[in-house]
């Protein structure tokens, strides 16, 4: 991969800022109902997005996962708090941070901004799911890395 082909999928990953993971999401007309408003259901396709890029950017693409060692996340929770609607074109960022790595889970807030302000805000836990089935343990590798990012007050 060349420098340009490098630095673009590096762009298209966001970026991390003071702990937490930055993705920029714009909102196209497919993401809305007829209002030009976001439909509630997207915002979880954009916190998908956002960790996914995420965990690309800690070293680890969802295909790898689920080739070696062989596993995916579930999602076992999640609790979404809609503060503000997003509306059509609105260049919104996803801010993730993980608050606490066990040993099959994570736990992550999510908050969706508009301009700084917050209109959706996502706490989630995910399950490290074998792809055969049953919940399996985090990669020492992986947990350590998530467990890097963990903001403690």
């Amino acid at each position: 991969m060349d420098t340009v082909s490098r630095a673009l999928e590096n762009a298209a990953s966001g970026a991390f800022r003071d702990g937490e993971h930055v993705f920029p999401v714009r909102v196209y007309f497919e993401d809305t109902d007829a209002g030009r408003i976001v439909y509630h259901a997207r915002y979880l396709h954009f916190a998908e997005r956002a960790r996914s890029e995420m965990m690309r950017l800690c070293g680890w693409t969802n295909p790898q996962l689920m080739d070696d060692p062989g596993l995916a996340f579930a999602v076992r929770r999640a609790t979404m708090d809609f503060r503000k609607p997003a509306m059509l074109d609105d260049l919104l960022e996803v801010r993730t941070r993980v608050t606490r790595v066990g040993g099959a889970s994570l736990q992550a807030e999510q908050r969706v901004e508009r301009d700084g302000e917050t209109l959706v805000t996502i706490d989630i836990t995910l399950a490290s799911m074998a792809m055969g089935g049953g919940v399996c343990r985090l990669p020492a590798g992986l947990r350590a890395r998530l467990d890097e990012l963990v903001i403690r007050g």
